[in-house]
């Protein structure tokens, strides 16, 4: 199974905020669509991790974190 219909539920996600004048979340979506679909195409790769304001790249991270207070 791909994750192709992850693009479909934002899809009807901004529909829904379009229609409903959640004008700012339908163009915030389209940058999720954007990203998404980015994701999909490429090969798979170790991804980064969010983790609450911090950003670890991949699991041999350990502890460090990227950020204003890194």
């Amino acid at each position: 199974m791909t994750n192709d219909w992850i693009i479909d539920v934002l899809m009807d996600l901004k529909k829904f905020s379009a229609s409903n004048n959640l004008d700012y979340l339908a163009e915030h979506l389209d940058d999720a669509i954007m990203v998404a679909a980015t994701e999909i195409a490429q090969p798979s790769q170790p991804r980064r991790r969010v983790v609450g304001n911090f950003e670890q790249a991949g699991r041999h991270a350990g502890g460090s974190h990227a950020g204003e207070n890194a």
